[in-house]
């Protein structure tokens, strides 16, 4: 399964590639600021977000900067909500295609997720600003930072694929999946520290995946540690583990795409 899904990506880069571009023309068509949105809109989200806790809900993390633990938590998250929601629909968004020509159906969740890819990695130009701008700033251990986003970039695929997959059968996980990453936010330390939850509700929490790469991240942005060898175990085995159940689930069902159209 994996050597054929590597001949496939091979064969077809050139319209994975041409995918992307065309998600990027239709997400910033007749913008006058273009893909500059990607920099901007993380950047006077956060600034909205920052006014809002600290000064309303008097939200503060002693030891590090409020506004860096919220940001590092919040583009991870806004990433895995984008891309797998865009992912969830990919497939039936394009099956007049899938019926006229054959092209791999993994194709259209993958070039969805890295769509999004590119533009997590444009949000970590205003991200870095901030971090410079608060006086947080950076260490060498900030070049461990890519394993992370990696991993997370592994998961969201796996995810990216499940969910493409139930979408073509179950029509409403496209409404549900809003509820869902709803509830996902609110259950993941983002906004708050996990201290605050009760010592006996913190086991589960610490058992969501995308606090495990929030917790990575932040080790290493605010805390200038390195994540312990458990830490890492953790990151690669849960992106894995979705990138390997998504891509079984995803060709086991594939061939009845079609006649749910």
């Amino acid at each position: 399964m994996i050597k054929e899904i590597c001949e496939n990506f091979s064969k077809y880069k050139y319209l994975l590639c041409q995918l992307i571009v065309r998600d990027f023309k239709v997400k910033y068509k007749r913008s006058v600021l273009g893909i500059f949105w990607s920099i901007l809109y993380p950047l006077l989200t956060m600034s909205i977000l920052a006014i809002v806790f600290t000064n309303f809900f008097r939200f503060s993390m002693p030891g590090v900067n409020f506004l860096v633990y919220l940001m590092s938590g919040l583009i991870i998250f806004n990433f895995v909500s984008e891309a797998t929601n865009l992912a969830m629909s990919s497939i039936i968004a394009n099956f007049s295609l899938l019926s006229k020509v054959y092209i791999p159906k993994y194709i259209f969740p993958l070039s969805k997720v890295l769509f999004c890819g590119i533009n997590f990695l444009l949000t970590l130009i205003p991200f870095y600003i901030i971090v410079f701008a608060t006086g947080t700033g950076t260490n060498i251990y900030h070049l461990l930072l890519p394993f992370m986003f990696i991993c997370v970039l592994i998961f969201a695929i796996g995810l990216g694929l499940i969910l493409s997959t139930l979408a073509v059968f179950f029509r409403d996980m496209l409404y549900i999946y809003g509820v869902v990453t709803t509830l996902w936010m609110y259950l993941t330390p983002i906004i708050y520290p996990i201290s605050i939850v009760p010592e006996n509700i913190q086991p589960v929490l610490k058992m969501n995946p995308l606090y495990i790469f929030i917790r990575f991240g932040r080790q290493i942005i605010l805390h200038n540690t390195v994540p312990s060898l458990q830490h890492w175990i953790a990151c690669f085995g849960i992106s894995v583990f979705f990138l390997i159940f998504g891509l079984i689930l995803f060709k086991k069902q594939q061939e009845k795409f079609i006649y749910y159209g």
